[in-house]
């Protein structure tokens, strides 16, 4: 790709450009206003040489658009030192976050414009040069012979038997793009090219500049001398990235002017042909349900009490038809392996019991055991992320209390996934979450998660058809991500009987001590319990895969849940640490 910039065009005349600069600026200020009004979010990303002149594209585009609704995010570079020296890496730990996590967190709401100076293919490919190519050695805090390093994993990606493991470390990325296409933003990605001469030209002048020699460090300067093959590897990175949905608009980062003009067309097409896309008015429906649920305005057309029979017979067959309906717009398969045996909800065992005397000795040993294995893991850097679905009273906030009791309270974090806020509305349903994430060393766990969009905004309608049904790919992209950054992370499905849960809210109700924790929300849970057995059961057989399989927590005694979830837990940390 990269061979189609052509330099050997003449400059533009000042005024000329002035001219079509100043008309195009002026379109792409009235743009970005409406964009804000209508919520379509735009990201930028800048990709490209060092001293290609990245910074100062940015920059000229920002001096002209509002700065309420813009933000720049700069990628630092791939630290080498420190990624050697992790303790985690031993244990297959890449760092104390998911390298996509700062990509996430730097996301603007729709409505905004976030400008990426460098992102996740720089990420991608410094992590895979200084990883998955030789070894990095460091003595005293320095990397030896980093120019070496690098240019013979360069040279080496070039060839054809590594064009798949470049391609592997860009997944993350083209899930990223894809994701946020599907969610209404616009991605717009260029890459500012320069020839060699021309770098080695910037470069210098700038490192010997005092006032900018900062900005141009040692392996800065030996990229030079590495511009065949990096070339080699931009051209292959360009042409396995260049999706329809995202694609990559080539920048001849020598001329200025014409650089300037093209960036700035690009973003105004882009911005008004999203401005004029055809509205869906199931997505529009669904976003008006979930602002009025986040709101607490949502209203009941059947009351929870005082029914007739009649009543009670319309809500039965709303919730059979609803169930069915829902179930055929289900996905067929997923894109991910699946383990050969799913878990289902038919198969649950509801006559597990665990004796009172034998779960006092067995709740003390596991949690006594998991206090151990907890220190072991934060000087290990292994993150664990745990996380509780299931049903309304079934006893995810118990287990996560006895698992919560062994650790020290510095070391965990409780999330809870009450209904979104405006904010988290604004972004991808993942966003919540993606900046929500314990670090290496530490505990996460979520009461509630990431599976409200394929259960409860299934069920009622917070999300369309269309979003929940992708909802489960990009909820396993998700989880990929989390264990290949090295975590450990388990799912566990809460699960009690319908005869068992209707005891508990009685209990609830007739318990002073107790009544906060029962609410019309858990009533009419109850009325759409085959809505929710089916969203589970679709959720069971499109999301276990073998790196996050689902665990039942048999839970219609609380006892035998608790213990099971410990010694889960404990396996799961054994097998990371020890390898038992």
């Amino acid at each position: 790709m990269l061979e189609t910039v052509d330099f050997s065009e003449e400059p533009l005349p000042k005024e000329e450009y002035k001219a079509r600069r100043d008309a195009l600026t002026e379109r792409l200020v009235v743009l970005q206003q409406e964009a804000r009004a209508a919520g379509v979010g735009l990201v930028v990303l800048f990709e490209g040489w060092n001293g290609a002149g990245k910074g100062s594209r940015i920059s000229d585009l920002m001096y002209n658009l509002d700065a309420r609704a813009t933000s720049v995010y700069v990628t630092e570079n791939f630290n080498a030192v420190d990624a050697a020296s992790f303790p985690g890496a031993e244990h297959g730990v890449g760092g104390f976050y998911p390298m996509m996590q700062q990509f996430w967190k730097a996301l603007g709401g729709r409505g905004t414009i976030t400008f990426y100076d460098r992102g996740w293919y720089t990420s991608a490919v410094q992590r895979m040069l200084y990883t998955q190519f030789g070894e990095v050695r460091i003595k005293n805090g320095k990397v030896l012979h980093p120019r070496a390093t690098v240019a013979r994993a360069v040279h080496e990606a070039a060839e054809e038997r590594h064009i798949d493991a470049l391609r592997g470390a860009l997944t993350s990325s083209a899930d990223f793009e894809k994701q946020l296409t599907d969610d209404g933003y616009v991605v717009v990605k260029f890459f500012v090219h320069v020839t060699k001469e021309a770098q080695r030209k910037r470069l210098t002048r700038l490192r010997r500049d005092p006032a900018t020699a900062w900005r141009v460090s040692d392996g800065k300067m030996a990229t030079i001398g590495e511009y065949e093959e990096a070339y080699r590897l931009y051209d292959n990175l360009l042409e396995g990235s260049d999706f329809s949905y995202a694609s990559w608009h080539l920048i001849n980062g020598e001329d200025k002017r014409r650089a300037n003009l093209k960036i700035t067309e690009t973003l105004v097409d882009a911005l008004d042909k999203a401005l004029h896309a055809k509205k869906d008015p199931a997505a529009l429906a669904a976003a008006a349900k979930a602002q009025a649920n986040s709101a607490g305005t949502a209203e009941e057309e059947i009351p929870l009490e005082g029914r007739s029979p009649e009543q009670q017979q319309i809500v039965a067959e709303r919730a059979a038809a609803q169930a069915a309906m829902q179930a055929a717009h289900a996905p067929r398969a997923s894109r991910f392996r699946i383990v050969d045996r799913v878990p289902s909800l038919d198969e649950v065992d509801h006559g597990l019991v665990l004796d009172p005397d034998e779960y006092k000795d067995r709740l003390k040993k596991q949690q006594k055991r998991l206090n151990k294995l907890e220190m072991e893991m934060y000087q290990a850097r292994v993150p664990l992320v745990l996380m509780f679905e299931g049903w309304d009273a079934a006893g995810k906030g118990g287990a996560i209390k006895r698992v919560a009791q062994a650790l020290d309270a510095r070391a965990y974090t409780i999330f809870p996934s009450p209904a979104p806020t405006k904010p988290e509305l604004a972004h991808p349903h993942l966003w919540r979450y993606w900046t929500r994430l314990p670090k290496a060393g530490h505990v996460g766990i979520y009461d509630r998660s990431w599976y409200g969009r394929v259960l409860v905004e299934r069920v009622e309608g917070f999300a369309t058809d269309a979003q929940w049904a992708r909802a489960y790919d990009e909820i396993n992209e998700f989880e990929q991500e989390l264990v290949r950054w090295g975590a450990v992370l388990l799912k566990f499905w809460v699960d009690v009987s319908q005869d068992e849960q209707l005891a508990r809210f009685r209990a609830r109700q007739e318990d002073p001590a107790k009544q906060w924790k029962i609410t019309d929300e858990d009533w009419r849970n109850r009325d759409k319990y085959p809505q929710y057995k089916s969203a589970v059961e679709d959720m069971f057989r499109l999301t276990s895969t073998p790196f996050a399989p689902w665990i039942v927590l048999e839970s219609d005694d609380k006892r035998f849940a608790r213990v099971k979830a410990l010694e889960v837990i404990n396996d799961a940390l054994e097998v990371r640490l020890h390898g038992e």
